[in-house]
């Protein structure tokens, strides 16, 4: 990736290393500071102590808040520049009050000083921030890996020989040479060759593609054992790969409104602390106890509002689900949609190539004559469509290739406009025809070739006589009916938006078990349909290609792209399945509530915490015995941190949860 990007990184780091070397020094400094406080001693049942060991522990305590307070310290210098006092602010505060007033002890003053209290706060707070800003970087990690994927250099052709050059030289429209075993240099066309290549790291599929000529390649991935040669389409910043990493990288720094209220209760907490603070030392004091008592309740309700835990509450959850949905080939555009896909109540799937592969495959052929039989009419039809470029075409060769059929050759092709196609084929004309061609041509069509819903048929003439037709249907795909289980299980409706017609709508839509279609609708009026739906208060989620679909996806509560490779950056969705798979919804459902229900279970623990631990104190049961110490409140403030950090980091969706979903 860019420089900046590297820097960024590294940077991180060094921030970290220098985090857990701060921490580790305050930990060997802070054990003698506990050996010589009288309340760890009386604690633990034993008594130490040595002529000017409160000198000595002044000392290690001095160095404590310099060096391991340094980070805070210079942090509330930053905040207060930005006038925007947070959680730096009220740790720097908390501390400074502590070494003050305990060094003004040390040389005089009437009290007990808070030095390990000082002590074991600043150890506790700088593991917080090691554990915030590993977790931070481990969860970035995935896209430091994706970056990784990209080989150094590439095997250019230049006339006949082939030159090795640096990726970085790679210009649009080079020709690449791939070799067997090798990674994919950057996006791509295949200009020649045929190979088995592996995308799992970049689309999550497991299964190597088959890649042929004209079919698209993504940089990153790795050919298998053929060879081939690759037209570039994308190299740099243009690269699926690059494309990838930046929207997730967004995704991870951009706000949803979770977040954005994570944030302002954050900063509220922090003003509230302060004022709670000041408000309790001025109170007991009017009360009429003394300084040492007045500031350490002062300094308990400091270091205990510290919004730590509520700083943390939604920023690690974001890192770890955007990098794990990626890895499951969910890539977030708006993270507000995505923590909304619980909500879901109905998901409108387009049907071409969404839930079903978009190709048009064989799925009968009828003898209409005793002269020829299947294989004959099958082997006549491809010889004419071997010439055509048409999906149904490519259709029925695919399938007289599969039966192994001896195509013979054609001749004389013609294309008859809008109808079909002509030609001579062993001496005798022969015309795969449409069922409007039959009829203008008072062709009777068989009674057993009549429309059935969902499938395209199409005529073959020998010598004008009608010998046979074939019927072609656009495959659904198998996951569909995944799919829809999945989540009709779940209670969401799923409905198709299709432009073709009512039969072949109603077909698929019986076929899947869908809860209702509609057909004939042409693609500026697909955005009137999820209106309609919306308007009898459905929260619908649109799933489509992304260019056509637009409107509705944008139009939809929750837009939904299918579509890998290069066709990522058309996308106008909130959410891009990279594997075009319509499982994947469920997974998207499932990370998204196990997102939002982990932002949840932060929020309720950081704010719900501080509820009860500000009251506790400053001190509102000190009638009834009970005060909340400085260095209690310390250790719990640090826990319910480490407790957000790692339900964060606990945020998984297993597989065989979407499986089992979709069984």
């Amino acid at each position: 990736m860019s420089d900046h990007k590297n820097d960024h990184t590294e940077h991180h780091r060094n921030m970290i290393r220098d985090f857990r070397r701060r921490f580790y020094v305050t930990l060997v400094l802070t054990v003698p500071v506990l050996v010589l406080s009288p309340l760890i001693q009386q604690f633990l049942g034993f008594t130490f102590g040595f002529p000017g060991d409160g000198a000595t522990v002044f000392a290690l305590a001095t160095a404590i808040f310099f060096y391991g307070g340094w980070p805070f310290l210079s942090g509330l210098v930053s905040e207060l520049r930005q006038k925007s006092p947070g959680m730096m602010t009220l740790i720097a505060l908390a501390i400074t009050v502590a070494y003050v007033y305990s060094a003004a002890v040390t040389f005089g003053l009437e009290g007990d000083p808070f030095y390990w209290e000082l002590a074991t706060l600043i150890a506790i707070m700088l593991v917080g921030h090691w554990i915030e800003m590993a977790s931070v970087l481990s969860a970035s990690s995935a896209l430091e890996k994706l970056a990784q994927l990209m080989p150094n250099e590439a095997h250019r052709k230049n006339g006949d020989d082939v030159e090795d050059v640096p990726l970085s030289d790679i210009q649009t429209d080079d020709v690449l040479v791939i070799k067997p075993g090798e990674k994919i240099p950057s996006d791509g066309i295949v200009v020649s060759g045929e190979s088995y290549i592996d995308e799992s790291m970049l689309t999550g599929e497991s299964k190597p593609a088959r890649k042929g000529v004209d079919d698209k390649l993504i940089g990153g991935s790795i050919n298998g054992d053929g060879s081939l040669e690759l037209r570039v389409e994308g190299t740099g910043e243009d690269s699926y790969l690059s494309k990838v990493i930046t929207m997730v990288r967004e995704a991870q720094s951009a706000k949803s409104r979770t977040q954005t209220l994570s944030d302002r209760a954050a900063f509220w907490l922090t003003i509230v602390a302060i004022t709670v603070g000041v408000a309790t030392f001025s109170v007991w004091l009017i009360l009429g106890q003394g300084l040492q008592f007045s500031i350490a309740r002062m300094a308990t309700v400091m270091v205990i509002t510290c919004p730590h835990a509520l700083g943390l509450a939604i920023p690690l959850v974001v890192s770890v689900s955007t990098s794990k949905s990626a890895q499951n080939g969910l890539l977030i555009r708006n993270r507000t949609a995505f923590e909304n896909a619980r909500k879901i109540t109905t998901v409108v799937f387009d049907k071409t190539g969404t839930l079903t592969k978009g190709t048009f495959e064989v799925s009968s052929v009828d003898s209409h004559s005793e002269q020829y039989g299947e294989d004959e009419i099958l082997s006549l039809a491809a010889a004419l469509e071997g010439k055509s470029e048409h999906p149904i075409g490519k259709g029925i060769v695919a399938r007289a290739n599969t039966n192994e059929l001896d195509v013979p050759t054609a001749e004389d092709f013609q294309a008859i406009k809008g109808k079909g196609v002509t030609g001579t084929v062993q001496s005798k004309k022969i015309e795969v025809v449409s069922p409007g061609y039959l009829e203008e041509n008072n062709i009777d069509i068989p009674e057993k070739a009549d429309r059935a819903g969902g499938v395209t048929r199409v005529f073959v003439l020998v010598d004008g006589d009608l010998a046979g037709s074939i019927a072609l249907s656009d495959t659904i795909r198998p996951e569909s009916y995944k799919a829809v289980r999945a989540l009709q299980k779940r209670g969401i409706k799923c409905w198709m938006l299709t432009g073709d017609n009512s039969e072949t709508a109603e077909a698929v839509c019986s076929e899947l078990g869908m809860d209702g279609f509609f057909a004939e609708v042409l693609p500026d009026e697909k955005q009137e349909k999820i209106k309609e739906l919306q308007s009898k208060g459905e929260y619908v989620a649109m799933t489509g290609d992304g260019v056509n679909d637009s409107p509705a996806l944008a139009q939809a509560q929750i837009g939904i792209a299918v579509g890998s490779g290069t066709d990522i950056a058309a996308a106008t969705a909130d959410i891009i399945l990279v594997n075009s798979n319509p499982v994947d919804i469920t997974a998207l459902i499932l990370f998204g509530q196990a997102t939002y229900r982990k932002m949840v279970q932060n929020l309720i623990w950081a704010t719900g915490y501080n509820v009860v631990a500000i009251p506790l104190a400053a001190g509102v049961l000190y009638g009834a015995g009970f005060i909340l110490s400085p260095e209690v409140g310390a250790i719990l403030m640090s826990l319910s941190t480490v407790i957000v950090a790692i339900n964060a980091r606990l945020l998984r969706v297993r597989k065989e949860d979407i499986d089992e979903a979709s069984a």
